[in-house]
């Protein structure tokens, strides 16, 4: 019971820094928004049972992306202005609406069939195997930093006085 509890202020905590981000109007907040969001989401994956989500979420969005946002976001000047308003606004909001709408009738007629019985061997040392074992995917592994690595030193490129 008490897993179901978590789960559900977990799921609130994500829905709230998830609208943070979209709502607010200083950059630098909506991606400290966008972390509690991403820590939130491997929070909700540990109370599903899948460690190694919870571990790769926090690895690759905590530990990386987020580092890059907030690290381009330092390199920009004049940070705290904000997105100035546009005139798309309305047309967006739009679209979202219709976007709610697809996925909650995609969600309402799907068969969702959920097992009485859990599963038999536990997924993490599974997914490690075939992350990390004998003919695994590290390279993939390895070479993402190196592309957050690139993607950084261009944006200090990008940004540095002539």
């Amino acid at each position: 019971m008490g897993l179901v509890i978590t789960f559900w202020i977990l799921a609130a905590l994500v829905v709230v820094a998830a609208l943070s981000v979209v709502l607010l109007r200083n950059v630098f907040r909506a991606a400290l928004a966008l972390i509690l969001c991403f820590l939130a989401v491997a929070g909700v994956f540990i109370t599903l049972s899948a460690d190694f989500l919870a571990v790769v979420q926090i690895l690759i969005y905590v530990g990386g992306i987020s580092v890059l946002i907030i690290l381009a976001i330092m390199l920009t000047r004049e940070v705290q202005q904000g997105s100035p308003t546009n005139r798309l606004r309305i047309p967006a909001l739009i679209v979202a609406i219709i976007f709610l709408g697809v996925v909650v009738y995609a969600l309402v007629n799907t068969p969702w069939p959920v097992s009485a019985t859990p599963p038999l061997e536990p997924t993490t040392a599974a997914l490690a195997g075939k992350l990390l074992g004998q003919g695994g995917y590290i390279l993939p592994v390895e070479i993402a930093p190196i592309l957050l690595l690139a993607a950084i030193i261009g944006a200090i490129v990008l940004v540095r006085e002539k």
